[in-house]
């Protein structure tokens, strides 16, 4: 899969209905962190291309490291970006920023493995590729553009009766 926009469709259909116990930062920060080795690969052109960090135990090592150092950049992040102010910034709890990093570690190893034969989810332990094929590459394109439009459908849709219902409060 290519890097990063398409593994963000799930996430923001997680979004969607999680609100704020989900940081769709830190799900995204994950994402370019997953996708640092393949990258190195690609330049260098030595190493397997998706090997260790697209295992299980390195979709866990990934996801640790994200939510210790997304937590912060993504606070950063949204100062940038003004969806926080200064004078009122959004702090993104701990609990939320590990749950954040670990969903978008596991699914991006997850979509991988039913693309990339090269992602063997369970190694040390096996070579086995139990999802590799299990949908089409353009089916799972399709499913994660879909999950994107459907997310933030549902994401502009809670909040307008959200912000409709405070105004009848």
């Amino acid at each position: 899969m290519p890097f990063t926009p398409l593994h963000m469709g799930p996430g923001l259909l997680i979004k969607s209905f999680l609100h704020g116990s989900f940081s769709l930062m830190v799900f995204g920060w994950t994402q370019i962190v997953m996708d640092i080795q393949p990258l190195f690969v690609m330049i260098s052109g030595e190493g397997q291309l998706h090997g260790f960090s697209h295992t299980l135990v390195g979709a866990t090592l990934i996801g640790l490291f994200a939510a210790l150092t997304g937590k912060y950049l993504s606070e950063f992040g949204l100062l940038l970006l003004k969806i926080s102010k200064k004078d009122n910034p959004v702090k993104i709890l701990w609990w939320v920023t590990f749950l954040s990093a670990f969903i978008g570690s596991y699914s991006h190893v997850l979509l991988d493995a039913i693309m990339h034969s090269d992602v063997e989810l369970f190694y040390p332990v096996n070579t086995a590729k139990p999802l590799l094929g299990l949908i089409s590459i353009d089916n799972l394109h399709k499913l994660c553009i879909y999950s994107s439009l459907v997310g933030a459908g549902i994401y502009y849709f809670v909040l307008y009766k959200l912000k409709k219902l405070n105004k009848v409060l």
